[in-house]
């Protein structure tokens, strides 16, 4: 990527000389543009809100900027780009968006997210550090910036209006009202499972913002939750979004160790605290990280997961392939992994590829549950 700070060889995390998909986008280099075009004063406190894979605080680091982002993959990412640009250690602060945020803000670039839920959470957070003087900018493709999205920063920081696109993509320019009554922030928000899903029915589910499905319990999950496996000493919820797919297998069985496992900082926040919030007996481990890299080989018995096929706007199976791969590693011989997916996704295919095998569990005209069994 060219930009007026120098130019910067970037990648996605973790790297695969195969992906063709780029490590920043025409919002990342539109916003650079206007950052240089119009002399932006960067000193003070520089905070980068939802940076994808580190390309604008890799270009802004001599600025020491601060990044905030809920992506535990693009948070190595931005280490990884950082130290191939020779940025020494610690000149860029890496927060998660479960950290508390600075005091004083001075420079606030979003990223816009595909989450509504999770700007509105954030700028709430941020809010109180800005100022009067605190330069706000958004940046984003014209398909990611709805109306929806003006109002968020309206009603929360101050006047919004946005540029004229380039390339397909849009800033957003906004200025902070210090007299502006903002609304409470709703999140986390808590809400009672309906009855008909097993052990989980009538309990409490914990959703921080960003987290799929926050407000309801979605379609997938209700029909996994009606076949799931029995049995199994220590199960792991690959992708455990709210956990309350690995909560239902604790509370059916005590004696189960379940691990919940995510890439997301909002999503095993809330796995934890949905798990907590029902006082589940038994073991219970909580990791943010990339899929099971780091649990050891043949230490599994049962793996549940309900792979994303999107990685922010793109559609691949490369997340769910490399899901199934890390779990055929971490199952024991005659382990199993227990996959939900809509029908057309094909799944069966991928499992026989890599197991040798793949069984239908249960089915509806919309998802299939499949189980694959590790032989050896």
């Amino acid at each position: 990527m060219t930009t007026a700070w120098g130019e910067f060889e970037l990648s996605r995390f973790p790297e695969d000389p195969r992906d063709r998909l780029r490590a920043w986008d025409a919002s990342d280099a539109y916003l650079l543009r206007y950052l240089d075009r119009e002399r932006i004063g960067l000193s003070g406190t520089v905070v980068v809100l939802g940076d994808r894979w580190g390309a604008l605080v890799t270009t802004l680091a001599e600025h020491r900027p601060v990044q905030i982002t809920d992506s535990y993959l693009s948070q190595e990412a931005t280490r990884a780009n950082l130290a191939r640009a020779g940025v020494e250690p610690g000149t860029v602060q890496l927060l998660t968006t479960q950290d508390p945020p600075p005091e004083r803000v001075d420079v606030l670039v979003v990223r816009v997210p595909k989450s509504l839920a999770l700007l509105e959470d954030q700028l709430l957070r941020l809010a109180p550090a800005l100022h009067a003087g605190t330069v706000v900018i958004g940046t984003g493709m014209v398909k990611e910036i709805h109306t929806s999205t003006l109002r968020l920063f309206e009603r929360i920081i101050g006047p919004t209006r946005t540029s004229l696109a380039e390339q397909k993509a849009r800033l957003i320019h906004c200025t902070p009202d210090p007299a502006l009554a903002r609304p409470e922030n709703p999140w986390p928000y808590s809400y009672a499972l309906p009855d008909g899903i097993g052990a989980v029915s009538g309990r409490t589910v914990v959703n921080h913002a960003g987290v799929f499905c926050a407000d309801r319990l979605d379609i997938g999950t209700r029909f996994f939750l009606a076949h799931l496996p029995e049995g199994g000493r220590r199960i792991v919820d690959l992708g455990c979004g709210n956990g309350v797919v690995g909560t239902a297998v604790a509370l059916a069985d005590p004696t189960a160790e379940v691990l919940f496992v995510d890439e997301s900082f909002q999503a095993v926040a809330s796995a934890e605290a949905t798990y907590k919030a029902n006082g589940v007996p038994g073991h219970a481990e909580f990791r943010v990280g990339d899929g099971l890299a780091g649990v050891a080989a043949g230490s599994v018995d049962v793996v549940l997961n309900n792979p994303p096929f999107h990685s922010h706007q793109a559609t691949t199976d490369a997340t769910a392939w490399r899901m199934f791969t890390g779990a055929k590693r971490a199952l024991r011989p005659g382990g199993e992994l227990w996959v939900i997916g809509n029908r057309h996704l094909g799944y069966h295919v991928t499992l026989r590829r890599l197991f040798g095998n793949s069984q239908l569990v249960a089915s509806d005209p919309k998802f299939v549950v499949l189980k694959a069994v590790r032989r050896g």
